[in-house]
C-alpha cells in the first residue's frame, strides 16, 4: 500500500514518461518477422514487453536487451518459427496473448499461451480464433470458454478471406493484420463491430514504417497482400500518451502547468485527444520542441464526452470528475468491461468508496462533484485504476492506493516519476 499525499500549490513541472507500450510491443514482432536484425530505441521495459519478449525467445528469436539505454535489437528469422513447440506464459498482457496467438499460427507444431486468471476469465479471444479458423488456422481454447489457455496446432496459415467481430477488441484485428503478410496468400479481412479505431491507426504505422503495405476502406476491410516482407531497420518508439495522462490531469487538478516531453499532438496515439477534453474542461494546451504542456484552471467543467476511441483515458477522466464543478458522463466505452477488470465497474466501486455519487450505466458512468472521503483504493490488478485514483490523492487527503505494484504492467516507476510533482 502506498498513501499519495496532497499538493498544496500549483504545479511547475517538466515530466518524462517511458515509451509507448503499443508500439514496443507491435514493433518487437513486427521486428521479429522481418529477416535481419533491428534496433529499437526509446523502448518500453515492463511486464507487458518482458512477456512479449521473453515469447519471441522462446519461439526462436534472438533479442538483445539493455534497459538502461531503452533498447532492444531483435534478430528477426524472415516470418520463420524454428521451433515446434512452445509454452508461453504471458501474464495479464491482453496484446501478446492476442498477436502471439496469430504468429505461431505462421509455425509448425504445438504451442500454448496461457496467462493470469483476469486473462483466464475476463479477456476474451474467441472472436480471434474464429477468424484464424476461417484462413486455415488450428487454434481452440482448453476449456471452450472464449478465454486463455489457447492451444494452436498449426501448419502455416493459407491467408485468404476471413470475417472478424472486434466489438470486444481491436487487439484482434491488430493480430491478423500483423502477421498478415506471412500467411501464404496474403489476407482480406472484413470487419464487424465499431470501426472507430486508433489504435489500428498504430498497427498500420508500424507496419508501413518496417516497409508493408496495408490497404484499407473506411475501416470496414482490409487487404494485405502476401509475399511482402518486413525490413529491418532502427525504429523510435515514442513516449507512451496513456501513460502522459495522468500527468496531464495533475496539472488540471491543481492549477498548474505540467509538460510531457517528446510528445506531439500529430502522433498516432489517440489517446493524446485526452488533452482535447482537458482543454473542453477549462485547461490550456500548449505545444512546442520540448513536449506538449497542458495548464491548469481554477474551476474544472463538467463535460459529457464519447470516450470509446481514448478508453484508456476514461479512468484518468473519473478520477478528476469529483473536483469539477458540475457532472461529468463518460459514454460508449462498453468494452472496457473485457479489459484487465470490468473498468466500468471498478470506477463505480472505487469512486463510491470516496463518498463520490456516480450513475452506471451498461456503457459508461455520470460522476456528481462531491468532498472526498479518505479510503483504501483497490486496484483489482489492472495498473489504470492504481494510476488513475492516485490522481485523487494529490487533491484530497488519505489515500492509499493497495497493490501499487500493478503498475509494473506498463509504467514500472510511475510512483517515482509521480514524486517528481513535488519538487
Amino acid at each position: 500500500m502506498i498513501e499519495i499525499q496532497p499538493i498544496r500549490k500549483p504545479l511547475d513541472a517538466t515530466i518524462a514518461v517511458p515509451g509507448s507500450k503499443s508500439y514496443t510491443n507491435r514493433a518487437l514482432l513486427v521486428a521479429a518477422m522481418a529477416r535481419g536484425v533491428s534496433t529499437l530505441t526509446g523502448a518500453l521495459f515492463s511486464d507487458d514487453t518482458r512477456y512479449m519478449s521473453a515469447s519471441l525467445r522462446k519461439l526462436g528469436v534472438k533479442i538483445d536487451a539493455d534497459e538502461k539505454q531503452a533498447r532492444f535489437d531483435i534478430h528477426g528469422n524472415g516470418g520463420e518459427i524454428p521451433v515446434s513447440e512452445a509454452d508461453l506464459y504471458i501474464g495479464n498482457s491482453g496484446t501478446t496473448s492476442r498477436s502471439l496467438t496469430a504468429y505461431v499460427s505462421l509455425g509448425h507444431g504445438k504451442f500454448v499461451i496461457d496467462g493470469d486468471e483476469p486473462m483466464r476469465h475476463g479477456r476474451p479471444i474467441a472472436d480471434l480464433l474464429d477468424a484464424l479458423r476461417q484462413i486455415g488456422g488450428s487454434a481452440r481454447t482448453q476449456f471452450e470458454n472464449g478465454h486463455l489457455p489457447v492451444i494452436v496446432e498449426a501448419n502455416g496459415l493459407a491467408g485468404g478471406k476471413t470475417r472478424l467481430d472486434i466489438t470486444k477488441s481491436s487487439q484482434f484485428l491488430t493480430a491478423l493484420l500483423l502477421i498478415a503478410p506471412y500467411a501464404k496468400n496474403g489476407m482480406e479481412i472484413e470487419v464487424l463491430g465499431d470501426r472507430t479505431m486508433p489504435y489500428i491507426d498504430i498497427t498500420r504505422s508500424v507496419m508501413t514504417a518496417f516497409g508493408v503495405q496495408v490497404i484499407s476502406e473506411d475501416y470496414k476491410f482490409f487487404r494485405i497482400e502476401g509475399g511482402q516482407q518486413y525490413q529491418p531497420r532502427v525504429y523510435h518508439i515514442e513516449p507512451d500518451a496513456s501513460n502522459a495522462s495522468y500527468f496531464f490531469a495533475a496539472a488540471a487538478l491543481t492549477g498548474g502547468r505540467v509538460t510531457v516531453q517528446h510528445l506531439n499532438l500529430d502522433s498516432t496515439q489517440g489517446d493524446l485527444e485526452f488533452v482535447h477534453i482537458l482543454q473542453q474542461m477549462g485547461c490550456r494546451t500548449t505545444v512546442s520542441n520540448a513536449g506538449i504542456t497542458v495548464t491548469g484552471t481554477r474551476h474544472l467543467k463538467g463535460i459529457d464526452v464519447d470516450m470509446r476511441t481514448i478508453s484508456d483515458t476514461a479512468l484518468t477522466l473519473a478520477a478528476i470528475a469529483p473536483f469539477a464543478d458540475s457532472k461529468v458522463t463518460i459514454r460508449n466505452i462498453e468494452h472496457t468491461r473485457w479489459q484487465e477488470t470490468d473498468r466500468i465497474h471498478a470506477m463505480v466501486t472505487e469512486l463510491r468508496k470516496l463518498g463520490v455519487p456516480v450513475v452506471e450505466h451498461r456503457d459508461g458512468l455520470e460522476i456528481s462533484p462531491a468532498p472526498i472521503t479518505p479510503a483504501a483504493i483497490d486496484t483489482y490488478e489492472d495498473h489504470r485504476v492504481a494510476m488513475a485514483f492516485s490522481l485523487v490523492g494529490l487533491k484530497a487527503n488519505g489515500i492509499r492506493i493497495n497493490d501499487p505494484e500493478c503498475v509494473s504492467k506498463t509504467f514500472p516507476n510511475y510512483f517515482e516519476v509521480l514524486q517528481e510533482l513535488y519538487s
